[in-house]
């Protein structure tokens, strides 16, 4: 009953809500994509296109309340990228023999594609950005928490039956890219009660990723750890948390779950792995042949398990990676837009983490790290199973590409005001000051100081004005730091 409830209701409320505010019923269709409520609860939710009617609303919402910004800064390359591979699908699919396959392929990819650009021209503030975050966090921390429910009860339904219409791979490497997102929602949230929310989430998932025993999402799990060292500030409190979660996957990963994922590596005497892990060696490399086959175009979309057979395979038979099935069926240049699409998200947000990079707003950084984490996670996981038509991955790259956005924009007041004691509940932590050089800045208790180079405040009877080296005069308006606190030594 609760299933019905909830879908109903929320299916209600992105309806209305994206009429008016489309952002909101993105972030409910997001939650639909992720949660899959008629295979959370089948027993009483009837199958049905909720996600259809608050696509359709949340579409004219955008077009007709012009709230949308498509001054999108460095997140520009991404979407040139994946739009591109949306358009080379749509291209492929006049080529193959089975068109029906063809065009499932473009309407399912279309559905996940278009709403996410769309999301990106309506984030406009941190504010969105953390929304978009909970939203995916809470989604996907949901489900990790019925498949530990099931998996505590008695009976391990990830492992046997997947859920959504996935295997347990596909669905461990849902978990695996929602970890990154929950991981560091709990190190950057402010308030004990959403830490402590963030990192249950994170458990749960962490956990259901080993009961799953796919070999693809414990290696993911392995990489988001290996992310999340590299990106997080270097100080003994999060040192700590780290130490913590590697001692805690320990605990979770008992001798079953690391005999398992060692069968990838471990080869038997005549040189061959155990027979899983060779078919996808031998898969990988049909489909390469494809591709130096059909550089351009490839087979087609969708095409490949129709071949498949051709190559001695059972007909119908994916080829359990992502990126060799993408470019079997589309091509290098297919392969190229798409692997290309997540590669630059991910290097753009790893400069964006970097400690001498300056933003307006030190979210920018923490967005960052989650969805870097994450993304590294799917990318590496990804390897071992074909999934295009999974959804979290694009929206992980929507909340990385939203902090590129914000992040690339000019620096007027939205973006200096946001510490003001008033509008920004980051003021407790952060303070406004010039270091020993001179340079106005703030003092972040994650990344330390972080200066606006060769910029002099110097305050106006109704706000401040910042004056650039250049010359460049931009008025904040309103009492941009709202107390002597914040002002510090101006």
């Amino acid at each position: 009953m609760k299933g019905l409830i909830f879908t109903y209701g929320m299916t209600a409320a992105g309806a209305i809500c994206g009429l008016f505010w489309p952002f909101y019923g993105l972030l409910v269709y997001i939650a639909f994509a992720i949660m899959r409520p008629d295979a959370l609860w089948p027993w009483s939710v009837p199958p049905a296109r909720y996600s259809l009617a608050i696509a359709g609303c949340m579409l004219i919402g955008w077009v007709f309340t012009k709230q949308a910004t498509f001054k999108l800064g460095r997140a520009i390359v991404p979407v040139l990228l994946i739009s591109g591979f949306l358009v080379w699908s749509f291209i492929g699919a006049f080529i193959p023999q089975h068109q029906d396959l063809a065009w499932d392929f473009v309407e399912c990819v279309s559905k996940i594609i278009i709403p996410m650009i769309i999301g990106l021209t309506l984030i406009t503030s941190t504010k969105e950005l953390k929304q978009l975050a909970w939203t995916i966090a809470l989604a996907q921390g949901y489900v990790a928490f019925e498949m530990n429910s099931y998996y505590f009860s008695g009976y391990n339904l990830l492992r046997w039956a997947g859920f959504g219409g996935m295997d347990n791979n596909s669905a461990a490497i849902a978990l695996v890219t929602g970890l990154g997102t929950a991981f560091f929602l709990g190190v950057h949230s402010e308030k004990t009660w959403q830490k402590g929310l963030a990192f249950s989430l994170a458990i749960c998932m962490a956990n259901a990723i080993m009961f799953s025993f796919s070999r693809g999402g414990m290696l993911g799990g392995i990489v988001i750890g290996a992310a999340a060292i590299t990106v997080i500030p270097k100080r003994p409190r999060t040192y700590a948390i780290i130490g913590l979660a590697i001692v805690g996957a320990s605990v979770m990963a008992g001798p079953e779950v690391r005999e398992r994922f060692m069968t990838t590596f471990v080869k038997k005497k005549g040189g061959e792995r155990e027979a899983s892990a060779q078919s996808r060696v031998d898969l990988w490399k049909d489909c390469i042949d494809v591709m130096k086959k059909k550089p351009v175009m490839g087979c087609g979309p969708n095409q490949w398990p129709m071949i498949a057979s051709q190559y001695g395979w059972p007909h119908g038979k994916e080829a359990h990676s992502l990126w060799m099935q993408t470019g079997a069926e589309l091509g290098f240049t297919g392969l190229a837009m798409y692997l290309g699409f997540y590669l630059t998200v991910l290097a753009l947000l790893w400069q964006l983490t970097w400690k001498r990079t300056h933003v307006a707003d030190p979210w920018y950084k923490y967005v960052a790290r989650m969805s870097f984490t994450g993304l590294a996670g799917f990318i590496a996981s990804a390897q071992f199973v074909s999934l295009e038509s999974l959804e979290i991955p694009y929206y992980t790259a929507l909340l990385g590409c939203g902090a590129l956005k914000l992040a690339s924009a000019p620096r007027y007041r939205s973006d200096l005001a946001m510490f003001d004691e008033e509008e920004s509940d980051q003021s407790d932590d952060i303070d406004f000051s010039e270091d020993s050089d001179g340079k106005f800045g703030w003092d972040d208790p994650e990344d330390g100081f972080a200066a606006y180079p060769d910029l002099t405040p110097s305050h106006a009877a109704d706000g401040m004005l910042v004056k650039a080296a250049g010359g460049d005069e931009r008025l904040q308006a309103a009492s941009s730091f709202g107390s002597e606190k914040n002002r510090g030594t101006s």
